[in-house]
């Protein structure tokens, strides 16, 4: 009885302590959090009294990990997110059996710096099979956490975001030997040390971006607007009134958010001649996005320019369907540049598996139908700039450093966000969601636009580092930023996830050696050789 008693309260110490580290993250921004959080997690799994017990405690701990970062959509999903939590919880056993086997007991020199290896990485390998689309995205990485770090920034411009995680669990991990192992304190204090010394390395030597030139870009938040069948119109109209208090101004570029335009403007020539003399009014090229159903195959439909003769606005979409697409207009109406949405959100954009799983929709607010993606990214030329080309992204694609980073290896000077996280508004997520802009920005040297419909919507330089003020969730303005655009390269950008190549090779090598070592004790003992016989005497 008390040995049950023990494993639920062990049980339920792990869901807490897998939790914890969601504190580093916005709203709570607890950055300092995240070098401290994995510690009452690792000591629990540390003193699992058996490799299957610490595979579960693993599991809990992942579940309750998944939870806490994703504990806003819970008004979406419903009873529906405890199932994903604990499936997407399991990609935390192989690293708590890392945490058994290195820090387990009273590991000696050797073990504890493996340890300091080897769990970080094992930490990572989690991370990115999570990171998969159909798993949510790589959305709440332990790297994340850092966006308001210059160092961490820093650090991202060499190896990502996954480079500052590797350092946020080896800080971790030798807290842990130093607290539960004293006998290990050199190879701790070694550790913590080569994690300053690197990051140090790092912000002296790595070149900061060099700033050539500047955009005024307009950012255009509307606010929320009531649900009901002309709360599209409601948002269209409130981006145009604040869009016009613009008049007059040196203005580059205007942003609106996602969902901002709610009809496709091939088929409402109406909104597109109001965005095209909108345009006109403010001097400056417009993106939109337009979230509506495409019809199937091509589409021409006259556009009236406010100054010019009939303009052709097309849109091209097989087999029809709804799409989330950025959309350039200009004073003649559309450019013909068109971005549509590649990386859709489970659930909320499409239910995988719906045969299967369409049942979501009846116990939260999952897709009643499945949006469509699009095929490939888009650079858009921006008119009145020669030689600058911005890359939008919608929403979700935010979270994913491989996006951007092509956009910039493509050649865009601007990244842009357009978002909406209107149904979270009271919510972490705009926050959280906000804070990922810097993480581009530093990662691929280059200025990212994060625009919302309900904010938070933010500007960052390309280090990372934020550009005037941001506009909160309460905020209806069209705000002007001077975004200093830069040139060059970043090792990121440049050599790409090498972290988490490296991570992967740390982990096949220990398997290998492990399966070596394996084979040499299951490997058959010579059998003895008899005595020779003896013979009689007399």
């Amino acid at each position: 009885m008390v040995a049950k008693r023990i494993r639920y309260r062990r049980a339920a110490a792990a869901v807490a302590a897998g939790a914890l580290p969601c504190l580093a993250f916005p709203a709570p921004a607890l950055w300092w959090f995240a070098y401290v959080a994995l510690v009452p997690w690792m000591l629990l799994l540390r003193s699992a009294p058996t490799g299957r017990r610490a595979a579960l405690e693993g599991w809990l701990g992942g579940a309750g990990f998944i939870l806490a970062v994703h504990h806003w959509l819970l008004p979406s999903l419903h009873v529906f997110l405890l199932p994903v939590a604990a499936l997407v919880g399991l990609l935390w056993i192989p690293w708590a059996l890392l945490v058994r086997e290195f820090l387990g007991g009273v590991p000696d020199t050797g073990r504890a710096a493996a340890a300091l290896l080897l769990v970080p990485a094992g930490w990572l390998l989690s991370e990115l099979a999570r990171s998969w689309q159909g798993l949510g995205g790589p959305w709440g990485l332990l790297g994340a956490s850092q966006w308001q770090v210059p160092p961490a920034l820093r650090l991202a411009s060499v190896g990502g975001v996954w480079l500052v995680s590797l350092l946020v669990v080896a800080v971790n991990c030798a807290l842990v030997l130093l607290v539960s192992v004293p006998a290990a304190r050199i190879p701790a204090v070694a550790g913590v040390t080569g994690c300053v010394v690197l990051t140090g390395a790092v912000w002296l030597w790595v070149p900061r971006p060099e700033v050539s030139g500047a955009l005024r870009v307009a950012v255009v938040q509307p606010g929320p607007v009531a649900d009901g069948p002309d709360s599209a119109e409601q948002r269209f109209t409130s981006a145009e009134r604040l869009t016009r208090t613009l008049a007059g101004q040196p203005v580059d570029l205007v942003v609106w958010g996602e969902s901002s335009v709610g009809a496709d403007l091939a088929a409402r020539p109406d909104l597109a001649r109001r965005l095209a003399v909108l345009s006109s009014e403010v001097g400056a090229p417009l993106l939109v996005n337009v979230d509506a159903r495409r019809p199937a195959g091509p589409a021409v439909v006259p556009v009236p320019g406010p100054a010019v003769g009939p303009v052709a606005a097309a849109a091209t979409a097989p087999g029809g369907g709804i799409y989330k697409s950025s959309v350039l207009v200009g004073p003649e109406g559309p450019t013909g540049d068109r971005y549509d949405k590649m990386r859709l959100v489970p659930f909320g954009e499409y239910v995988p598996a719906r045969s299967l799983l369409g049942w979501a929709t009846s116990v939260g607010k999952a897709a009643g139908e499945d949006r469509r993606s699009g095929a490939e990214p888009v650079l858009m030329n921006l008119p009145g700039r020669p030689g600058v080309r911005i890359g939008p992204l919608v929403c979700f694609e935010s979270a994913f450093p491989d996006m951007s980073r092509r956009l910039t290896r493509d050649g865009a000077a601007l990244l842009i966000a357009q978002s909406a996280t209107s149904s979270f508004q009271h919510s972490w997520a705009p926050a959280q969601h906000a804070s990922l802009a810097a993480l581009r920005a530093a990662e691929d040297g280059r200025p990212m636009v994060h625009a919302t419909l309900t904010g938070i919507s933010e500007v960052h330089g390309p280090s990372g580092e934020r550009i005037g003020p941001a506009l909160p969730t309460s905020a209806r303005a069209a705000q002007v930023y001077e975004v200093p655009l830069a040139r060059g390269s970043t090792y990121y950008v440049r050599f790409g996830d090498w972290p988490v190549g490296a991570a992967l090779a740390l982990l096949a090598a220990y398997c290998a050696i492990e399966g070596v070592r394996a084979l040499g004790v299951r490997k058959p003992a010579p059998e003895p050789t008899p005595p020779p016989a003896r013979t009689a005497r007399g």
